[in-house]
């Protein structure tokens, strides 16, 4: 999997390598102009605090812009999303694993950093089967 690295809400920098042979990842492409990926990442904060002991996280990458890019701050502080969320105005990661620019986006990654499972959209239901292809991952 093509490595990346993007600046965190919290100013650090963050690389897809972090993790590489320690944890499950699942990349989540959003942008906080989308409704259905907001949806989604208050579902997958829950399943994110349910299973990040077990060796998993989500890396929250934000497709927002410089003129919306405010709106990610307000919104992960606002719903109290605990994973990580980067930011990539720049597309470094977007063009990488997901450059149809589609929202929401998922990629999910084993800890040896192979590609599992890549998901596009988000509908009633869809937390429940990411959350059990996260568990069949954590117990390989």
């Amino acid at each position: 999997m093509a490595d990346f690295t993007l600046e965190s809400l919290d100013g650090e920098t963050r690389s897809l390598s972090d993790f590489a042979g320690k944890e499950v990842v699942l990349l989540v492409f959003w942008g906080s102009w989308c409704q259905t990926c907001v949806a989604a990442m208050n579902q997958l904060n829950e399943v994110y605090q349910r299973q990040q002991a077990k060796g998993f996280t989500v890396l929250g990458i934000s497709m927002d812009g410089p003129e919306t890019v405010a709106d990610v701050h307000a919104y992960v502080r606002r719903n109290r999303i605990s994973f990580p969320v980067l930011l990539d105005q720049e597309s470094r990661a977007v063009s990488l694993h997901n450059p149809q620019r589609v929202a929401p986006f998922f990629v999910l990654l084993g800890r040896d950093g192979r590609v599992l499972r890549r998901r596009d959209g988000f509908q009633p239901g869809d937390a429940q089967e990411i959350e059990k292809d996260v568990v069949g991952a954590l117990g390989r």
